[in-house]
């Protein structure tokens, strides 16, 4: 199942290369990492084992299928991965219900690409369940649209929730800043052909030829943006 919002025809660009900006959200907009290794960590712990801190690397910025995968294969638990997918969504859920901390920079830029009119999705690995109640939090005024990880066939680190987010917004994958903190998603929007910023949030992201990388959000704003593609900015480690 995918969004149901047409496809635009491709926009020329306005007074500058950028065409579409492209945000993550765990990690990258709300600072819900924690909220979800929190969950699996104690989920586990009912089911008798434990989860060590190694994992967490594995797990983040994964697809729920993946990740849940992983983790029952780790652990040996009991636990058909669909009774567990369901499960730890739930949590999460209930979890967030009472809204969540958004990370330090979010409301900033997305105010302020709001206010340039800047076509922007939330393209995420998390389910559709989820990401509309952290939009509850993070304005659903501030997305053009929104991807979630269980609209698509194949979703991070396959490039194709990407190539879908702009594809709906008429973008050409080249012209669009992708915003990622985890390595998932970075592999996800680099071989989408997207222009891309890592904020790391709990895993180091490498150096790799054309990456940025930076320390926080509050590093990023529209001009940072738009100087990714017109290659204004170097690679920072």
């Amino acid at each position: 199942m995918t969004s149901s919002i047409p496809v635009a025809p491709p926009r020329a660009a306005a007074g500058s290369a950028l065409q579409a900006v492209l945000l993550d959200m765990d990690g990258t907009l709300v600072d819900t990492e924690g909220f979800w290794w929190e969950v699996e960590v104690a989920v586990f712990a009912e089911l008798g084992h434990q989860l060590l801190e190694e994992y967490r690397e594995v797990v983040v910025g994964g697809p729920m299928a993946r990740s849940a995968s992983f983790l029952i294969q780790a652990t040996g638990a009991k636990i058909a991965l669909t009774e567990l997918t369901v499960l730890l969504n739930t949590r999460f859920s209930e979890m967030i219900g009472r809204g969540v901390p958004l990370m330090p920079g979010a409301r900033r830029l997305l105010a302020e690409l709001a206010a340039h009119k800047i076509p922007t999705a939330l393209v995420s690995a998390s389910h559709r369940e989820i990401i509309d109640r952290v939009l509850l939090s993070l304005g659903r005024e501030n997305f053009a649209l929104t991807v979630a990880g269980d609209e698509i066939e194949r979703t991070k680190p396959h490039p194709d929730p990407y190539l879908l987010a702009a594809a709906r917004l008429g973008a050409e994958p080249g012209r669009c800043a992708v915003v990622e903190d985890t390595l998932t998603g970075v592999t996800a929007a680099e071989a989408a052909g997207c222009r891309v910023v890592a904020v790391p949030s709990v895993a180091p992201i490498p150096p790799a030829a054309g990456r940025t990388v930076v320390g926080s959000l509050e590093e990023v704003d529209l001009g940072f943006l738009r100087g990714l593609i017109t290659g204004m900015h170097r690679p920072v480690h």
